[in-house]
């Protein structure tokens, strides 16, 4: 059952609610969200909800009808995010592990451990013991395996993962490892999952050769009911009658089980084919169907491999799919997950001590909880920084400025709407901000109204502007009567909802609006143009800026100049950017205050390295009035 509690409840008053359900046999868990406190009660015993419903502090008691009970989304509305060392799977990400079918020797998993990890990969992984269909193939290397990949991991600063068969392995194991995974065969080996479960570390569970999607479930719920709720689910394909593959992949259960549980699922191409050249786009069809991850396995040497040679990438294949997955990221709503995800907690400065303890975790962004910029901010930042919702983009940079945040996000341009020349300007303004990264995000809108509520009951439609007009065409022909009132800001037009209670009202705003708010969606997608990506800068105080950018191979650069009014002046500027092969990718020019058809000028170039344009600066600064580089900075995919 789920218990509800109060907003007000006290302690003692939780702690009794607890006490009466441990004392009748009940496994309690407490959950937070964003709205209710709520508290989940599992177990084989038996008792009457009204004698919770009445105790004090409980607003209400609602039955769990599936019987994975931990795992499901009845008990658990927000995704789950597992943590493996510093690295996040689940939400808004996509995680690629990747790594040998097992553990060979010290060089050799040195070697992929070094080139997986530079192409992107942030989890490694490796069989230390192996479970192989004949007595006679390679078995592993057993405890010395797990030494080897621990070494590996540690040298290239990567949490690492290996399969688990026998729980009398699992003691030795944990010391050596981030994640446990448990394979195909061993799903329903309940003594495993239990002894697993016991450690309370994070737990891969892959779905068994011909289980279903309730039996696979059922599993987890395992492994949570013996004290783990770190679980992730990976799909690595089912036995079927075909016999092209050595699997059947299937890619329909990625979003079938994100509706029935709130843990984080995968893909694993690699097994699900048993073909090197179906592991890429199999692995692509996984990321487009919603997958929060792919392991896949990579080998240099794959005909030298001891096994599952003929599924293993070669590095330079793997390296190609990474870049793949990043292009297909912003269009499923998704960021590559990175290694290290930034914390800002690790940064702290005077100043910020002295504005506010909690402004080193804080990230601002303009926009009401739920808004489209706070989206950005979780492509970029971990979910335990918390955020600061501001009313205008001078406030966020102004919060930056003061300390009060350590970074803001603010949008620079849009693929409909154009570019976000207000934001322009305050970065020239603000001389100690500087550029420190990039995001893309894709914009979809939705029909949102309060619980209940149905489309032919609509009279008005709130939103921004510009949210109003990129979905001119649904409301010309699905609510051609209702008054269209623009509002400040999508997100705050839901809040807006929420407050008033209206019944004969709707939103245009992103689901994230609709889920914090406790409101529903109606329509899904409504925009007329569904290719709608709005573009953010991450922006920072100069201090904080090489935390930041040390986490990705620094690509483009932002600058503003000014030019002399004589012929020529822009041409010679844009001229020494060309000659030393520097591609611009973008040219504004805005008008200067106080000198009427005066300009001053932005370009976005891309950037070898750093130490280019430094060596460029003498030169720009000689042909031009005034010169300022804004940020260097990676670029969004």
């Amino acid at each position: 059952m789920i218990i509800i509690l109060k907003q007000g409840i006290t302690p003692e008053e939780k702690n009794n609610v607890k006490s009466v359900l441990k004392e009748n046999g009940f496994i309690v868990k407490e959950i937070k969200g964003e709205q209710d406190t709520v508290l989940g009660a599992v177990g084989v015993a038996r008792m009457d909800p009204r004698m919770i419903e009445i105790m004090p502090g409980v607003s209400s008691v609602v039955p769990i009808s599936k019987p994975y009970k931990l795992a499901s989304r009845e008990l658990k509305k927000e995704d789950t995010i597992v943590s493996v060392g510093r690295v996040k799977i689940g939400g808004n990400r996509i995680a690629v592990i990747a790594g040998p079918c097992a553990v060979e020797s010290c060089d050799q998993i040195m070697r992929i451990a070094e080139k997986v990890r530079e192409a992107g990969a942030v989890v490694l992984r490796g069989g230390a013991y192996k479970p192989r269909t004949s007595p006679y193939s390679f078995q592993g290397l057993g405890e010395e395996g797990l030494k080897l990949l621990r070494k590996a991991g540690d040298t290239f600063d990567m949490p690492v993962t290996t399969e688990v068969v026998s729980p009398r392995d699992v003691e030795i194991m944990k010391d050596y490892i981030d994640m446990f995974q448990i394979g195909a065969r061993n799903m329903q080996n309940f003594e495993l999952l239990k002894e697993v479960g016991k450690t309370g570390m994070p737990v891969l569970l892959k779905r068994g050769l011909s289980a279903t999607i309730e039996e696979w479930l059922m599993a987890a719920e395992y492994l949570m009911a013996s004290g783990t709720d770190q679980v992730v689910l990976c799909e690595r394909g089912i036995r079927t009658y075909e016999k092209a593959t050595r699997n059947t992949l299937d890619c329909s259960a990625i979003p079938v089980v994100q509706k029935l549980t709130h843990l984080p699922v995968i893909g694993d191409p690699s097994h699900a084919t048993g073909i090197r050249d179906m592991v890429s786009p199999m692995a692509l069809a996984l990321v487009a169907g919603g997958a929060s991850g792919i392991m896949v396995e990579v080998h240099d040497h794959p005909e030298l491999a001891l096994s599952d040679g003929p599924q293993s990438l070669y590095p330079e294949q793997f390296e190609r799919l990474m870049r793949d997955i990043e292009a297909l990221a912003p269009v499923v709503g998704k960021a590559v997950e990175r290694m290290p995800r930034l914390v800002p907690s690790t940064i702290m400065d005077a100043s910020a001590e002295e504005n506010d303890e909690d402004a080193s975790r804080t990230i601002a962004f303009q926009g009401e909880r739920g808004a489209f910029s706070e989206l950005a901010v979780r492509r970029v930042f971990s979910e335990e920084e918390k955020v600061l919702p501001c009313k205008e983009f001078k406030d966020v940079f102004d919060a930056v400025a003061s300390g009060k945040a350590v970074y803001g996000v603010v949008p620079i341009e849009n693929t409909l709407g154009g570019t976000v020349f207000d934001n322009y300007d305050l970065l020239k303004m603000e001389e100690n901000i500087t550029v420190v990264g990039e995001v893309q995000v894709r914009i979809i809108h939705n029909l949102i109204v309060n619980p209940g509520v149905a489309l032919a009951d609509v009279r008005k439609v709130y939103s921004h502007p510009q949210g109003l007009a990129q979905c001119r065409e649904f409301l010309d022909k699905e609510l051609p009567d209702a008054e269209r009132i623009p509002f400040f800001d999508t997100a705050g037009a839901v809040s807006y909802l929420k407050e008033t209670g209206a019944r004969d009202a709707a939103a245009i705003a992103g689901s994230p609006a609709a889920m914090y708010n406790g409101m529903e969606i109606i329509r899904q997608g409504i925009e007329t143009n569904a290719r709608n990506y709005t573009r953010f800068f991450v922006i920072s105080r100069e201090e904080n800026a090489a935390t930041f950018k040390s986490r990705a191979h620094v690509n483009r650069a932002a600058v503003t100049f000014n030019v002399a009014d004589r012929p020529g002046s822009l041409f010679q500027v844009l001229d020494i950017l060309q000659k030393h092969g520097m591609n611009m990718k973008k040219l504004e020019s805005r008008p200067i205050l106080g000198k009427p058809w005066e300009y001053s000028f932005f370009v976005e170039t891309e950037l070898a390295d750093e130490d280019e344009l430094e060596c460029l600066i003498p030169m720009l600064k000689e042909s031009t009035t005034s010169f300022r580089v804004l940020g260097t900075y990676t670029a969004a995919h």
